[in-house]
Formats: C-alpha cells, structure tokens, sequence
C-alpha cells in the first residue's frame, strides 16, 4: 500500500469510533481499516483541530484524479448513511477520509482491484469549526 498522509482526529471523534468498533457484531475488513486509521491518527482536543481538517459530520469537496470528477460528501456513522452525498465512517471512502487535511490524497483500493485517488480540495463544513461538539 501507498505511504498514507499524516492524520488527525479529535478525542471526542476517537471514542466514538472506538465505541463504534466495540458494538460491532462482525469486525471485517471495514472495521479493520477504521481501526488502522484511528491507530495511526495525532489525536487532539476539539478546540485544537485545525478547520481544513476531516472530522466526524464534516461536508468535503473532493476529486477522484483519474475522472476529475468532483465529490460533495459527509462523513457520517454508519446508522446516518445512505442519503445523498452522505459516506458511512465504515465505508472505504470515509475511514480514508477521516482526519485528511486540504491539499492532500488518498489512494483507496476499490472492489474490482483498482484504485482511486482523491484530493481534498475543501472542508466545507466542519463541527468542531461551527462550534457544534455534539455532532
């Protein structure tokens, strides 16, 4: 696999997920990937996260560079998913965009064996920025 950028999340965002993970009733591939990803995060209080940075409930604007095709989506939990534009935390695409900063990208394998690289081009709407903790 690629090197992966550095990340960050927040304290809060961290137990979440890791209480997310532990009510599982099957721990498979998805749950794994999120699990690397929160290993490997810088975790910092929600006052200290930068506003270009992906969180939990965050709107991102981003482009898959092999199509150009630009992405509005919302990283959610899982029991949020499913409306438009709105990407489960247990999703491929939303483990590797959490804790993303602007500017840079992620390769993500795909089914069928490829993979896509995409860019953080904005972090439209963000929690922590809005001062809303509770999301």
């Amino acid at each position: 696999m690629n090197t992966q950028p550095p990340i960050t999340i927040t304290r809060l965002d961290l137990q979440r997920l890791e209480r997310l993970l532990d009510s599982l009733e099957e721990f498979g591939p998805a749950a794994e990937a999120l699990e690397r990803e929160l290993a490997r995060a810088q975790v910092v209080g929600h006052e200290e996260v930068p506003p270009g940075v992906v969180t939990m409930n965050s709107r991102v604007h981003c482009r898959e560079e092999g199509s150009g095709k630009d992405y509005h989506l919302t990283l959610v939990y899982p029991e949020d998913a499913g409306g438009e534009g709105k990407v489960s935390i247990l999703a491929p695409v939303g483990s590797a965009l959490l804790g993303l900063s602007v500017g840079q990208h992620i390769d993500w394998p795909v089914p069928g064996g490829k993979t896509l690289k995409l860019t953080l081009l904005n972090v439209e709407y963000q929690p922590e920025a809005a001062g809303e903790y509770a999301r």
